[in-house]
């Protein structure tokens, strides 16, 4: 009876962890492959071309066949590599990324947990982000890849700070680490977002829309610099170091950098979007109760933070294709000299209004 009763339990957790995880892993990879796409065809026509058109109708199945491409590739490992860790660097990278999505609110109906730490969780585990790539780097046993390994991770390390000062003036604002409960106090219409003072009123709203928007600057920016895209992209910088510290991968094990990539950059977009653009509500009120048809607030839900999540995502392939690769020197100055001292300004006046 006691046996049953374990293999019972053991087939609840199994069958808990597929439901939570299936649909995310089902939306994340479709939404891999259309945004190698998306960035493909979006640079092409800024630099007035055409981007893949032979693939599919105008090239839409071309990332499918690039991933088709990449199964059948060789693995090839570096003699002198070492095999463990070399092997291991991707899957840390990977399950990192895709473990932020759990505390991330799609709708008021689908959110992986909903834990009162939810915004110190995601900046917690995506810093393993930071092991993976460092053990990828060191044990590839290659310059080029160790290079782009200690400069991606001192990069992350510091764009943490003022990424970590904003989340903690968002939290002094809000009063929770919880992001669903950061979206329902932004409920109703557009001007109860955060990036327009949020739910505070009177003069002190006023005061706070500039100093949300600054720290919408501050934590977009930083986001980008923790993800490695343009113009912060020294640790791949393919001009000075091949691939950084992908270069000694191929095979799926090459895709799955890229992969972790987008779903980083997807995720970042989810979370500025919690934190200052309502979450998962709409801007303009819901259809569903217009009609009386409560059953469809979910799906408004989920169209508007996705959509807004993409929106963030088609941004920051614009702005890669837009500006110039920072030098190093130059990438740290942003940092140390002007993001993390106005992120200490913007927490300070937040906390002193909040007191008020």
């Amino acid at each position: 009876m006691y046996e049953l009763l374990e293999n019972t339990v053991g087939n609840q957790v199994i069958a808990f962890f597929i439901a939570a995880a299936l649909p995310l892993f089902l939306f994340i990879l479709p939404y891999a492959i259309i945004a190698v796409l998306l960035e493909r065809k979006v640079s092409a026509h800024m630099q007035d071309r055409l981007g893949p058109m032979i693939t599919g109708y105008h090239g839409i199945l071309q990332t499918v066949a690039d991933i088709l491409k990449l199964i059948q590739k060789e693995d090839i490992i570096p003699t002198l590599a070492d095999k463990k860790l070399f092997i291991l660097a991707p899957f840390i990278i990977f399950v990192a990324s895709f473990a932020a999505f759990a505390a991330i609110p799609f709708s008021s109906e689908y959110i992986g947990s909903s834990i009162d730490v939810g915004l110190f969780y995601i900046l917690a585990i995506s810093s393993f982000v930071v092991a993976g790539i460092l053990m990828g780097g060191w044990a590839s046993n290659n310059k080029y890849s160790l290079l782009g390994a200690v400069r991606s991770a001192a990069q992350i390390i510091s764009y943490e700070i003022p990424t970590a000062i904003v989340v903690l003036t968002m939290v002094m604002l809000t009063g929770t680490l919880n992001l669903e409960t950061i979206t329902n106090q932004q409920t109703a219409y557009f001007w109860n977002w955060n990036i327009f003072g949020g739910a505070a009123l009177g003069l002190s709203k006023f005061v706070l829309i500039p100093l949300m928007f600054g720290a919408f600057l501050i934590i977009f920016i930083s986001m980008l610099a923790e993800v490695n895209r343009t113009p912060f992209d020294i640790a791949e910088a393919e001009s000075e170091l091949v691939s950084g510290f992908h270069t000694e991968y191929t095979g799926m094990r090459f895709a799955m950098f890229f992969l972790a990539e987008y779903a980083n950059m997807l995720a970042i977009s989810f979370v500025i979007t919690a934190l200052f653009f309502g979450g998962y509500h709409s801007p303009f009120g819901y259809l569903g109760n217009s009609l009386g048809a409560e059953w469809l607030i979910p799906f408004e839900q989920l169209f508007w933070f996705t959509s807004k999540g993409i929106f963030f995502v088609i941004l920051q392939m614009v702005l890669r294709w837009t500006l110039p690769r920072l030098r190093v020197d130059q990438l740290m100055t942003v940092c140390w000299k002007y993001l993390i001292p106005y992120s200490i300004a913007i927490l300070l006046i937040v906390g002193f209004i909040t007191v008020l």
